[in-house]
Formats: C-alpha cells, sequence, structure tokens
C-alpha cells in the first residue's frame, strides 16, 4: 500500500493505490515490489514529480543506500530503472499512526482478497 503525494504545490494531490503481489521471499521484498508498482503506476500518468510515502523504515533505508542490499540486486535495478524516468523523486518515512488512510486502504483490499 502506497501513498502518493504528487509534487505540484498549487494542488498538493495525494494520490492513493493498492494491488494485491505474490507473496516475496520477505515483507521488505514485498514492500519493494509494491513501490516499484505504484512508481509504474505514476510513470504511466506522467506523474514526473512525485512523494512517495511509506510506514517501512527500511524500505527508505535500502533505497538509499542501494550498494549496502546485494540481496535485493534484482529488483533494486528495476527500482534504479523506474527512478531515473522522474524529474522529482523522494521518498519519505511516515510513521504508522500518521498513515491512517492508506492503512484503511489496505485493510479494505485484504478484506476483497479474502475468500
Amino acid at each position: 500500500m502506497w501513498l502518493v503525494h504528487e509534487h505540484v504545490a498549487e494542488t498538493g494531490d495525494k494520490l492513493m493505490g493498492t494491488c494485491n503481489l505474490r507473496r516475496g521471499l520477505s515483507p521488505l521484498q514485498t514492500e519493494i515490489e509494491a513501490l516499484i508498482w505504484a512508481m509504474q503506476c505514476m510513470l504511466r500518468q506522467k506523474k514526473l514529480k512525485i512523494v512517495f510515502e511509506t510506514d517501512c523504515f527500511n524500505v527508505v533505508k535500502i533505497v538509499s543506500k542501494l550498494e549496502e542490499w546485494p540481496i535485493f540486486a534484482t529488483i533494486l535495478d528495476e527500482f534504479c530503472r523506474c527512478k531515473v524516468e522522474f524529474i522529482s523523486f523522494s521518498i519519505v518515512h511516515i510513521i504508522r499512526t500518521n498513515n491512517t488512510k492508506a492503512d484503511k486502504l489496505a485493510q479494505r483490499a485484504r478484506a476483497l482478497s479474502r475468500p
């Protein structure tokens, strides 16, 4: 689950989205895959000045110091391919308790995917 702020001072648009991803080798891998999915969505919409927000501090740490995470090299290559397409790209950590909208959207998505 990702919350994205379009980098436009006049509108301050907020875009949210969710998708069901297959379970990765680790929850961290799944978080990175979700970020890449969100990045690809924004690129398709021609949203090139973006601030991504996540409540997963480790994702921010990983994408800030790619070379320190060789275990994720393949998926981080895809991250880098997407990132260079943005005019302005940043990712920030937000405290989970401040992430209520994204949390509610994720809960709804999980409820819909249950049999």
